[in-house]
């Protein structure tokens, strides 16, 4: 019964692999699992809502309305409910309405008032799983916090061989116990999580900045809130959001402004994960009108030291704390990104290089090695930022669990 108690919303599609959420759902049921089936009108195509009522114990929710009496199906209350929401089978069509926030049934209506963790297992031939609008829509959902569970290769309704056929229940189930075992999430965590650039102002139109885009660490945040964690993403000047109900944004401007948010929530903080590109050096000066350009041939600008976040939480932090740093680098990458770890005492250090192609600033891609202070090192292929965030949580947190520092297996 090691879902004793638990609350799952099981969402299914109109897809043909809708047979297996009957095994899905006895599954759950058998591990004391309280499952809610919400189905679409194209998913009682393919299975019935009466076998369904019959797995689960509880009438299947389908329509807004209830026939005959006109009373009201809550999505709103089964958002509140739930403690996960899983949907399989999830069509393409589904997915892209899940990405896209198209409420037009009452799945996607459930989905989008759901404040628990929501899993994906998708299902469709492959060529609709490889198809550009399916990969950026299943995209878009890791980066909104959903976790998925991606198709496996099999033979497929179409009689073709190949990836697209929906995870079979039993390692669907495996995931969530994982998730509510802690395997996979990260409890009631607290992390701080720094993103994007810091502008430094020389007047009121001009600044100091960088082209960092931020989208690291707010892949970062989604995935630390998708796996149960609070989050305080502490971000700099950047144009992206972060949708999920788990993450606090705090807006700064400077690295001064960053530093003073950073240093007042990292006391009640489980961790720390400073990704943002924190520039290094202010104006000495800040006009108050703008500088003009004429009659001067020349500009000097005298720079001064900004704070440095990442040392000042290392020397504050207390026994059991995590503090993760990163380093871009150009030359003598893991010399100098060791250094700034042993420096700064970060118990873990993200490396990346712009002499990577595809890595950096404003790139979807990076391509990280992860560094301990014990001199373990991973590397990772190049991947979507999305992927290298649950790369790097993996990583650290299930090192942390064996040593309450990322000392042992980075």
């Amino acid at each position: 019964m090691s879902l004793q108690g638990k609350h799952i919303v099981l969402g299914i599609t109109g897809s043909i692999a809708a047979y297996k959420s009957a095994v899905l759902t006895r599954l759950l049921v058998k591990r004391g699992a309280e499952v809610q089936i919400v189905i679409t009108p194209a998913g009682k195509e393919f299975i019935t809502p009466v076998t369904l009522s019959a797995l689960s114990g509880r009438p299947v929710v389908s329509e807004f309305f209830a026939a005959g009496d006109g009373s009201w199906h809550s999505h709103v209350e089964l958002g509140l409910w739930a403690d996960l929401m899983v949907v399989a089978p999830a069509t393409a069509a589904s997915i892209g309405k899940m990405a896209g926030g198209i409420a037009d049934n009452m799945l996607i209506t459930t989905y989008l008032s759901m404040k628990a963790p929501v899993f994906v297992a998708p299902a469709m031939d492959l060529d609709m799983y490889r198809h550009v609008s399916t990969r950026r829509n299943i995209e878009l959902l890791k980066g909104d916090g959903v976790q998925v569970i991606s198709a496996v290769e099999g033979e497929l309704a179409s009689h073709l061989c190949g990836e697209g056929r929906m995870e079979e229940p039993e390692n669907i189930v495996a995931a969530v116990e994982r998730f509510f075992a802690g395997g996979n999430g990260l409890g009631k965590k607290r992390i701080v999580i720094t993103a994007g650039p810091t502008f430094e102002r020389i007047d009121p139109v001009r600044f100091i900045g960088n082209f960092s885009s931020g989208k690291m660490g707010f892949a970062l945040a989604g995935e630390c809130a998708r796996r149960g964690a609070e989050v305080i993403l502490i971000t700099g000047p950047t144009a992206l959001s972060a949708a999920h109900p788990g993450i606090r944004r705090v807006d700064v401007e400077s690295a001064r402004e960053m530093y003073d948010a950073a240093l007042k929530v990292f006391p009640q903080a489980d961790a720390a994960i400073l990704s943002a590109a924190v520039a290094d050096y202010r104006p000495e000066r800040v006009c108050g009108k703008k500088i003009k350009r004429a009659g001067r041939e020349s500009f000097t600008l005298s720079l001064v030291s900004n704070p440095d976040i990442a040392a000042a939480l290392g020397k504050m932090k207390r026994p059991g704390q995590l503090t993760v740093g990163f380093a871009l680098e150009t030359e003598e990458e893991e010399r100098n990104a060791i250094r700034k770890m042993e420096e700064k005492n970060l118990d873990c250090i993200v490396l990346n290089s712009l002499n990577d192609e595809g890595a950096g600033f404003g790139y979807d891609t990076n391509r990280v090695t992860l560094l301990s202070r014990s001199g373990e090192r991973r590397s990772f292929p190049l991947k979507s930022k999305v992927d290298v965030a649950r790369d790097i949580i993996d990583a650290v947190f299930d090192a942390s669990r064996n040593s309450t520092a990322c000392n042992e297996t980075v």
